[in-house]
């Protein structure tokens, strides 16, 4: 990626990021565009460069973050097995970017209470479904690409994709559920081995 793609990609981080920020602290009604800009350091113009709405700034995230995982499986060692990519692509993508070292979260149980308000919110609900959409079949065809499947003809990658999104929405509805207290990475990789072993009947 060149400098300039860069820094489209850091702006696009900085607004969404400050978007769920502002809906976590005062509700999807309670904030303009305006706001969003200025507390990404960018004009409203640059806003709509980028987004064409509050609820599309917000989602973009996940979507971003979605797309991301599916390159990080593309570029994970070609031997290895494929759960274990998943995995691993899986919480690399949840590490921190600098929009959020920049601009932290609150209490973590604040924080957590704050999304789950969020999540409900009808205005982003489709929004939410069109980005996992968008991402299935990215997630797909790099799953058919590491197991030679026919992403046309075969139901296996796209049975992966949508056992992937299962695991991270799962993972993070759970870490919410337990306001904070159970992390994401944590649910994730509990997730994905629980899958690789076949879903056992637990003890």
């Amino acid at each position: 990626m060149g400098l300039r793609e860069r820094k489209k990609a850091e702006t696009r981080a900085a607004l969404s990021w400050a978007a769920i920020q502002l809906t976590v602290e005062r509700g999807f009604d309670g904030f303009k565009v305006e706001e969003i800009a200025a507390a990404a350091g960018v004009s409203p113009r640059t806003f709509n460069n980028y987004f064409s709405s509050k609820a599309e700034a917000i989602t973009s995230r996940h979507l971003d973050r979605l797309l991301r995982f599916a390159g990080e499986l593309r570029r994970r060692p070609p031997d290895e097995p494929l759960w274990d990519a998943l995995a691993g692509a899986a919480l690399a993508e949840f590490e921190p970017g600098p929009e959020v070292l920049a601009h932290p979260a609150p209490d973590p149980a604040q924080w957590a209470a704050g999304l789950r308000v969020m999540v409900t919110e009808p205005a982003l609900q489709g929004e939410f479904l069109r980005a996992g959409a968008a991402a299935r079949a990215e997630i797909a065809a790099a799953v058919a690409g590491r197991t030679g499947t026919d992403l046309g003809a075969d139901l296996y990658p796209h049975l992966v994709a949508a056992a992937v999104l299962a695991v991270v929405d799962t993972a993070v509805t759970h870490h919410l559920r337990t306001s904070g207290a159970v992390p994401a990475e944590q649910s994730l990789a509990e997730g994905f081995a629980l899958i690789a072993a076949g879903l056992p009947a637990p003890h």
